[in-house]
């Protein structure tokens, strides 16, 4: 089986300088770390790096470093830093980010931004640089900061969206597990409705403190599936921030072999569901980031 990564985080800390760090993923998590990680029954992997907010300043630093150990991690795509609202530097930046082939699209972390920061004008104006220039845009938001996609989504239809980690859905706990919020799954079907957007099905184990349990995950799963279809969704591993057990009694720990239970996990939901696995696993990816 065949599998793009679309979602693959990278870092060394002695590198670069990345404020968010706390416990087990404040350490390196580079070559040596993922090739540690692999997806054991994949037949061919290669991954797409997404931007892991090193400080702005470093943004090119972080794609530089990227595509110097790419060949050695199966990085064929990076989604790299951009901020969006600055419209002062912006053109410079990403005229920086095309000397680089490996560049497919950027992220502006919308997670931490107040409501409503992707509706702004000088917002939409960045988006509309991104598509005129042939970029993506990968979207991560939390569950509540959904329809702020709708809006970019509506405001730019030539702009191709990903909506990282399903929005970030609330999944309860361990001990107390939820069902699919009917507010986040009205938002996923409204978004859905943006032929231009796609989702990627990913960090939901992170948002269920590092632990994988199919049961909890599968409404979610079949929620997206229902609404984007086999040909808008793409599977990512979010390692190594999915792969840390944030619940363990002694304190946060990085899993071994996190990353690959994820991927079987997904893969089993997709087979079940009588889904393309080579689409969602494999060519959906490649064709939104336009990696050939």
């Amino acid at each position: 089986m065949r599998v793009v990564d679309s979602h693959l985080h990278l870092w060394d800390p002695t590198v670069l300088h990345y404020p968010w760090l706390a416990g087990a993923l404040d350490a390196r998590y580079a070559t040596a770390e993922l090739l540690a990680a692999p997806i054991a029954d994949a037949a061919e992997q290669i991954a797409v790096f997404v931007q892991a907010a090193a400080v702005e300043e470093q943004a090119l630093d972080e794609v530089r470093w990227v595509d110097s150990i790419a060949p050695a991690t199966g990085v064929f795509g990076i989604v790299a830093d951009a901020r969006l609202h600055r419209p002062q530097g912006l053109g410079d930046h990403l005229d920086a980010l095309a000397e680089f082939d490996r560049v497919v699209g950027v992220r502006h972390l919308l997670q931490g931004e107040p409501d409503g920061f992707a509706r702004t004008d000088v917002f939409i104006a960045g988006a509309r640089e991104l598509a005129d220039r042939g970029l993506t845009f990968d979207a991560c938001v939390r569950a509540h900061q959904i329809p702020d996609v709708i809006a970019l989504a509506d405001a730019v239809p030539g702009l191709p969206i990903v909506l990282d980690h399903l929005g970030k859905p609330a999944l309860g706990t361990a001990a107390e597990s939820l069902r699919p919020a009917a507010d986040w799954a009205r938002d996923l079907r409204l978004l859905a409705e943006h032929p231009n957007v796609h989702v990627k099905l990913s960090g939901l184990p992170a948002e269920a403190d590092g632990v994988i349990d199919a049961a909890r995950m599968v409404p979610f799963l079949d929620a997206a599936a229902e609404v984007f279809g086999e040909d808008r969704l793409m599977w990512g591993s979010d390692w190594p921030v999915s792969s840390v057990d944030t619940g363990d009694a002694a304190g946060d720990r990085y899993v071994s072999g996190g990353r690959d239970a994820w991927f079987r996990t997904a893969r089993d939901w997709a087979a079940a569901r009588g889904l393309d696995t080579d689409r969602v696993f494999w060519s959906n990816a490649l064709a939104f980031y336009r990696i050939h």
